[in-house]
């Protein structure tokens, strides 16, 4: 594959935007330009560095449709931070992406930790339950995993979760709980294995799913070290995705190849805009002023737009 080595390498083919840009419409259209408006292949570049197709006439840039789509920040400094991602070791969600096979272990944790005077192993509180599916290798070891936050832990919630993230016919190995009733229906392998009877032979329930739980464990430690903790919920599947891209990625012998899957995912990946990322807390209800009381009438807010980031914000 066309990727960049080492760091050395990657400074000197990215040097520039027209660079960043050349290999991104490589990436794009390795076997030539396709119109993405008619879907028609042909076409040439002409002055203002868009594609224009020779079927329909509609011009495309090349980063149009892509995460780069409409950038600010020059493209060059876009692909540092896809190099820094990809090989940082301590340190994202492809739709349509293969699911997993063989033999699944899927069982659910919470990210954050247990609260204490929760009566149930499977009841809410304030932490988010998340669906965890881990392929288990033979004679040892692991492969791929799924995260996802799930709503609660019925078989309305997490059927959908082995569907969408485990392939038919493969074998998935989950506990006796309730919610995972009904999957050799759903044309998998059911096998359970029963925390209560594990106890009753005086055997540890945690060694029923080794991989789920290996990987329940490693998620908190990765949020924390990392991210020192500070995951807003309303991103947390975000992070969780990107949790799974490195573990599923652990093996790795070049951290160049990371980089170049990163590019391809990030090319065809829909654009993401910032009003998109950010979470915009409900208003708070003002309380209604007490009877008889008189005074001017409450000012009415307007919502304030964002100001553009600048770099004197770093102070």
């Amino acid at each position: 594959m066309y990727y960049p080595r080492s760091t050395g390498e990657f400074q000197s083919w990215f040097a520039t935007d027209a660079d960043c840009l050349d290999y991104l419409d490589w990436l794009r259209w390795p076997e030539g330009f396709v119109c993405p408006e008619c879907g028609h292949p042909g076409g040439w570049l002409v002055a203002d560095g868009r594609y224009k197709c020779a079927a329909c006439g509609k011009r495309t840039p090349v980063t149009a449709g892509t995460l780069f789509d409409r950038r600010r920040t020059p493209l060059a400094v876009w692909f540092a931070a896809c190099w820094m991602f990809a090989t940082a070791k301590d340190g994202v969600l492809r739709p349509g992406r293969d699911r997993l096979a063989g033999r699944v272990e899927v069982d659910e944790t919470y990210i954050g930790g247990e609260e204490p005077g929760l009566r149930g192993g499977r009841a809410r509180g304030k932490k988010a339950l998340v669906g965890v599916a881990v392929e288990v290798r033979e004679p040892r070891g692991y492969g791929r995993c799924r995260m996802e936050i799930v709503r609660d832990g019925s078989a309305a919630s997490l059927h959908p979760f082995v569907t969408r993230h485990v392939e038919p016919g493969a074998t998935v190995i989950t506990d006796a709980w309730m919610g995972y009733h009904g999957l050799a229906g759903l044309g998998y392998a059911h096998r359970r294995r029963s925390q209560r009877a594990a106890r009753a032979r005086g055997e540890d329930p945690g060694a029923l799913l080794p991989g789920v739980h290996r990987v329940a464990s490693l998620a908190p430690r990765w949020l924390l070290g990392t991210h020192q903790g500070r995951v807003d919920d309303t991103h947390l599947q975000s992070y969780l995705n990107e949790f799974c891209f490195r573990f599923n990625r652990r093996r790795s012998r070049s951290r160049g190849l990371v980089f170049y899957r990163l590019l391809e995912l990030a090319a065809g990946h829909d654009p993401v805009r910032y009003r998109d990322l950010v979470a915009r807390p409900k208003p708070k209800a003002k309380p209604p002023a007490p009877p008889g009381q008189r005074g001017h009438p409450p000012s009415i807010e307007r919502p304030r737009a964002a100001r553009p980031w600048r770099v004197a914000d770093l102070g």
